[in-house]
């Protein structure tokens, strides 16, 4: 979780939201990456969507069976849907979403009958630090 929060962190520099991803397979980093949606004009350049297509370029392949993904926030239903078709193995996520999550909030994409793969999820895992990441860029953003 320690570089997903280093890429959240780095994010907010950015002027992005302040979200980062990381994927391991058996215990080695593959890929780190954080939200990127405004500089890269892309709406799906969400954290866990570059960290998973990192990942798999980097092993060559689609499914990422036995990887496991962290992110600092509790995934969207876009990035959820992602995490299913790419098979990652275990799900850890730091701060809940209850406004865009789609795990423990909103859709609850994995507890879906449609949904094809679930993995297991582990949440709140640096909440506290995500969250305040989350806080203050968010504060600073609004007019006083």
């Amino acid at each position: 979780m320690r570089q997903a929060l280093d890429a959240a962190r780095e994010a907010a520099t950015r002027g992005e939201v302040p979200v980062g991803a990381a994927v391991v397979c058996e215990g080695q980093l593959i890929a780190v990456a954080a939200n990127a949606p405004r500089a890269t004009c892309d709406p799906t350049a969400h954290a866990e969507m570059l960290a998973i297509r990192a990942a798999a370029r980097a092993l060559g392949r689609d499914r990422l069976a036995d990887c496991d993904l962290w992110v600092t926030l509790e995934p969207c239903a876009m990035c959820a849907g992602a995490i299913a078709h790419a098979r990652i193995a275990r799900l850890y996520y730091a701060a809940d979403d209850p406004k865009g999550g789609a795990v423990e909030h909103g859709a609850r994409f994995f507890t879906q009958p449609t949904c094809h793969h679930r993995p297991e999820i582990y949440a709140g895992i640096g909440a506290r630090e995500a969250a305040g990441l989350l806080r203050d860029f968010f504060v600073a953003r609004r007019p006083r």
